[in-house]
């Protein structure tokens, strides 16, 4: 008997291990992780990497991809020894109503690249940089030399010029702060449902803007007096400027509510006009993601530790005036998951939909009742939901961006998870790649 061709035993080893995972998990809920013993072993495709990519690039330069697809069905861990060469995040996806995706592509300003996806086809648009997407999708900021510009649609009419911040607001007297020098490159941009103003997260501050003012909400102004005592104290000659870790940010689909945080704070809300209404305790290390429901009845707050982490509930209706200590469980603030370090999350219906530090899409309901999961592989950077909240789209600092069906009824053969969603494709944003590939 003949020895199976390279895309004969890519094909076989792939489905049957993703299957065996499938099963390991199904037992693992049903009877209990400590019963099921051992995951299953990977079976060993490293070798037939570079088949599979050099049939890829041959598939998306023939227009074959479907075939392809079927013969070489995607999966993450055999590729994982050339990720570190090739592999880079994308840090904003965004599906537009008419079913077309915009992604942002790379690590570093200098080299990030923005991509129209529509059907099998990807396109450079060499004239956008940073941008982001209000929480009604009515408008769009794009980040320019002089600050964001607000946009009524995509590439639609101009509506607001948010300059950016000259960073030294709202510091304390007495307490200099210098200046950051050139253009900021923010971590999130996102218009207000009204098109008037824009929260800005980034390193460098956490900031709402508008045409005629900038409004610090992170570090607080106890925050910068702290920084700058301890640095003068110890580092005397030492640089005064802030910066954020794990800065996030998430507006309210009416714009009444803002949720920041990051490494340094705790869960805070602040309403419209900026004022802080909730200061929810952090039961992990680190504040790090935080989302609104579909709804605007509950705050998702994760908080991390390594590759760990905890979310909780924050109902609306306890605010204004609800604070919670650090490390203390209120039955105010319902745990809705714990385990996830949160990278990115949507929210549909009744369900918040998360993807963590460890490859994972997760969903569960708004009070903590587990939903279902699907396995991408490496650690999620950013996701969308169309409105109808059939399809949701999934990238990671692979270089990879995923499409699902949701609630389709069938799922493809190679997926890992649970649920009846149907992953349609996978696009590849690689390192040296000449142009994306779609899987």
């Amino acid at each position: 008997m003949s020895e199976p061709s390279s895309q004969q035993e890519w094909k076989e080893k792939t489905l049957r291990y993703a299957q065996a995972i499938n099963d390991f998990a199904k037992r693992g809920r049903a009877e209990g992780w400590e019963k099921v013993g051992k995951e299953p072993e990977d079976p060993g495709r490293e070798h037939l990497v570079s088949d599979v990519i050099a049939e890829l690039r041959r598939a998306n330069r023939d227009g074959d991809v479907a075939r392809f697809r079927e013969e070489w069905p995607p999966a993450h861990g055999p590729l994982i020894p050339i990720l570190e060469e090739k592999g880079q995040g994308i840090p904003i996806v965004c599906l537009l109503d008419d079913g077309s995706i915009l992604a942002r592509v790379g690590a570093y300003s200098d080299q990030k690249k923005t991509f129209h996806i529509c059907g099998d086809q990807a396109t450079e648009l060499s004239d956008i940089g940073n941008f982001g997407r209000c929480p009604n999708r009515r408008y769009f900021g794009v980040a320019h030399a002089a600050g964001i510009v607000i946009h009524e649609g995509w590439q639609g009419p101009e509506v607001a010029r948010c300059p950016w911040p000259k960073w030294t607001e709202e510091a304390s007297d007495g307490f200099p702060i210098p200046a950051c020098d050139g253009i900021p490159d923010p971590t999130r941009i996102v218009p207000f449902p009204d098109g008037k103003r824009v929260l800005m997260v980034s390193e460098q501050g956490i900031f709402v803007l508008s045409e005629s003012s900038a409004r610090r909400l992170l570090p607080t102004q106890e925050q910068m007096r702290q920084h700058v005592e301890w640095t003068l104290r110890e580092h005397p000659k030492g640089d005064l400027s802030l910066g954020l870790s794990m800065e996030h940010g998430a507006i309210s689909q009416d714009g009444c509510l803002i949720a920041v945080g990051c490494q340094d704070s705790s869960h805070l809300v602040f309403n419209d006009q900026l004022e802080l209404i909730g200061d929810i305790g952090n039961l992990s290390s680190y504040p790090h993601y935080a989302v609104f429901s579909a709804d605007q009845s509950m705050i998702a707050f994760n908080s991390c530790h390594f590759y760990n982490g905890v979310t909780v509930g924050v109902p609306t209706r306890f605010l204004p005036g609800l604070e919670t200590k650090p490390y203390e469980e209120d039955e105010r603030t319902p745990l809705l998951q714990d385990g996830a370090r949160v990278y990115a999350a949507v929210s549909r219906g009744d369900e918040f939909i998360i993807g963590d530090a460890s490859g994972f899409i997760r969903a569960f309901d708004l009070q903590g009742n587990w939903r279902w999961e699907q396995f991408i592989g490496s650690s999620v950077c950013d996701m969308d939901v169309s409105p109808d909240g059939k399809t949701l789209v999934v990238s990671t600092y692979a270089g990879f961006m995923s499409v699902f069906h949701l609630d389709a009824g069938e799922v493809a053969p190679h997926q890992i998870g649970t649920g009846d969603h149907h992953e349609v494709c996978r696009w590849i944003f690689w390192k040296n790649e000449p142009k994306p590939l779609i899987w």
